[in-house]
């Protein structure tokens, strides 16, 4: 069992802290006692959310009694099977790079000192895991991208990202689930939707969950967004 602390959010959730690092085992970890905690309190709780290396425990305070609840968490993460690396399942996701479609994959060829094509390749080579799902609904943060082309956070972010927006900030890669904000290195576009609220299971990417990048050239790309 990893070291941790746990400390309050206000008067209203826990936080469950562990070394602040990206690190499959400590996230694995925080996805078992997250899943623990969900089953065994149910609607005693609110929520429980994943981070990179915590997990947030939310509780309404006039029903639960904190110096309780925490008692609790520690039961519960002292109980947890050793198991709790198992890989998740493997998500497939198709992208067309650069052109209008990924206009910062330029940028970040020349932060690595590479060619366009040699920066895709670095990108679509590695399998990611997703760490964490935040920001907006669906917008999973998955690590960790090749410190190649681990292109910081651009100096002024876009006030409108399009969906489906393939994107990389430092050690991370993600999918933009809508238009929303953004200042990620937009390198391609997906025509999957990481969340859509229309159906039976809204969200496409869960922490756990491993994630290969695919090329494909444009046409395929528009193809794909006639079928959806």
């Amino acid at each position: 069992m990893p070291s941790f602390s746990i400390l309050p959010a206000g008067d209203a959730a826990l936080v469950v802290e562990l070394p602040e690092r990206i690190d499959a085992e400590l996230n694995a970890w925080c996805i078992a006692l997250a899943r623990a905690l969900a089953s065994g309190l149910g609607t005693i709780v609110r929520d429980v959310v994943i981070g990179y290396c915590s997990v947030t425990v939310y509780f309404d305070p006039l029903r639960v009694d904190c110096a309780w609840l925490e008692a609790e968490i520690r039961a519960c993460a002292g109980s947890l099977d050793a198991d709790v690396t198992a890989d998740g399942a493997l998500v497939d996701v198709p992208v067309c790079y650069g052109g209008d479609l990924g206009p910062d994959l330029a940028d970040v060829a020349a932060f690595a000192g590479c060619s366009e094509a040699e920066a895709i390749d670095l990108h679509a080579a590695r399998e990611y895991r997703v760490y964490m799902v935040g920001f907006v609904p669906g917008f999973a943060y998955m690590a960790e991208v090749d410190a190649r082309i681990a292109a910081p956070r651009r100096a002024s972010p876009r006030t409108a990202v399009p969906a489906g927006s393939v994107a990389i900030a430092g050690g991370q890669t993600g999918v933009y689930p809508t238009v929303t904000p953004g200042g990620w290195n937009i390198i391609g576009r997906t025509s999957l939707q990481p969340y859509d609220p229309d159906r039976p299971e809204p969200f496409l990417f869960k922490a756990g969950q491993r994630v290969r990048f695919r090329p494909i050239p444009e046409k395929e790309l528009q193809e794909e967004f006639r079928r959806s």
